[in-house]
């Protein structure tokens, strides 16, 4: 018996319910690879605003630094440390803090100031690149500074503003000192966007006479696809006597929402594809009683119960076939259009955040190799369960009755 012969006739003999039913399947199989794509994207650019923006893949610190972070509780040796971690392969570059009040005409707020060095920064992270208005720090302008963008609009100020600072330095005097605005930030963190002034490294350890060493190394991997854990210990080696931490120990909440992104995905492919299966199984029955005749005719004439099952699952496949290339060519375009261009939910939610860590509000696509496979082979697994109750029905059948039935 010609099998893929008698299935395309059967497909196509009632071709209005073979249509819905594939059109069904393809659509469930687009929707799936959107979704897929999207959260593959969510989970890329959250990874990206919380490790390239700021955090960096590893930090180090003073122990203690994090939970009480005292100015005078440096690393007096980080020159030393930076250079031993630069010589392993890494990206490397030292942060200094301090906290202060800085003020405008009519507004103050407390801030954070950020000791940035202006060579390294760049190859650990790209908020550097982040600027919404103005321009990034510059050694020419010792005091330029770079502001986030709820200070800025806290203090009132814009491109060129003044800033009045008050602090006080490390040896115990009242610093103050005033600065000009050169650069608003995006949104990236909220600690960065409500209180973080960026200014040149030099400028603050001058300002605040600040003691040897660094409060942060930020270490970011040459090579990111590199192991994770194997890098934070081949950096804790380096620095045993200090508090070395990757960026998921940092940001535990957002490591932890990253890895079930899958888990998520696969529940939404579960519910979306058992609303399948009842489309397919109903199409199935409808096919198989509407033939009851057919099949006992076939059984009387020796064809075996098994061949009856492989036709039905032939005919099952052949739509399910054509609904996954209809699926995967229009899911992979629209996932590739939304990858290069993105969905703008700013007119929807505006400044969009996440355990403190703010989502960019371009959401786009991310296409990867089972983003496209997984919804597919869902859809012929799930095809092959629904078929399972219209196929029994069909092997056990006898064929008198078949002939016979009404």
């Amino acid at each position: 018996m010609k099998i893929m012969t008698l299935a395309s006739r059967n497909v196509l003999r009632n071709w209005h319910r073979t249509l819905v039913t594939t059109l069904a399947m393809a659509f469930a199989c687009t929707i799936m690879i959107i979704y897929g794509a999207l959260m593959k994207g969510m989970v890329v650019g959250s990874e990206r605003q919380a490790v390239v923006m700021n955090q960096g893949d590893i930090q180090i610190h003073a122990q203690g630094y994090r939970d009480d972070p005292d100015i005078y509780n440096t690393m007096e040796d980080s020159k030393t440390l930076l250079e031993n971690i630069r010589a392993e392969g890494f990206h490397a570059t030292a942060r200094y803090f301090a906290f202060g009040l800085m003020a405008t005409d009519g507004n103050s707020s407390g801030v954070q100031l950020r000791g940035t060095d202006l060579i390294h920064e760049p190859q650990v992270t790209q908020i550097h690149q982040h600027v919404m208005t103005g321009q990034w720090l510059d050694k020419d302008d010792p005091y330029g500074v770079v502001i986030g963008k709820k200070l800025a609009r806290l203090l009132g100020a814009k491109i060129g503003s003044e800033l009045v600072y008050i602090g006080q330095t490390a040896d115990g005097y009242m610093a103050n000192e005033l600065f000009k605005v050169r650069g608003i930030l995006k949104v990236v963190a909220a600690n960065i966007d409500n209180t973080a002034v960026f200014l040149p490294r030099q400028t603050l350890i001058e300002l605040l006479s600040l003691p040897q060493g660094a409060h942060e190394i930020v270490i970011m991997r040459a090579d990111r696809s590199s192991d994770l854990d194997a890098a934070k210990q081949q950096i804790a080696a380096l620095a045993p006597e200090y508090e070395t931490l990757d960026w998921r120990e940092l940001m535990p909440v957002i490591a932890r929402f990253l890895e079930t992104a899958d888990v998520q995905t696969f529940i939404m492919l579960i519910f979306t594809y058992i609303a399948v299966a009842s489309v397919v199984l109903n199409a199935v029955l409808m096919s198989v009683f509407e033939r009851i005749n057919e099949f006992g005719i076939m059984k009387a004439i020796g064809v075996s119960p098994l061949q009856s099952v492989v036709l039905i699952y032939a005919e099952a496949m052949l739509q399910t076939l054509l609904a996954s290339l209809l699926g995967l060519g229009f899911g992979w375009w629209a996932s590739s259009y939304f990858q290069l261009h993105g969905m703008d939910m700013s007119g929807l939610a505006g400044d969009v955040s996440f355990a403190g860590i703010a989502l960019d509000p371009i959401w786009y696509a991310y296409i990867t190799p089972d983003v496209l496979i997984n919804p597919v082979i869902f859809l012929f697994l799930i095809t092959m369960l629904a078929a399972i109750y219209p196929v029994l029905k069909v092997a056990k059948i006898r064929a008198v009755d078949a002939i016979h039935y009404q």
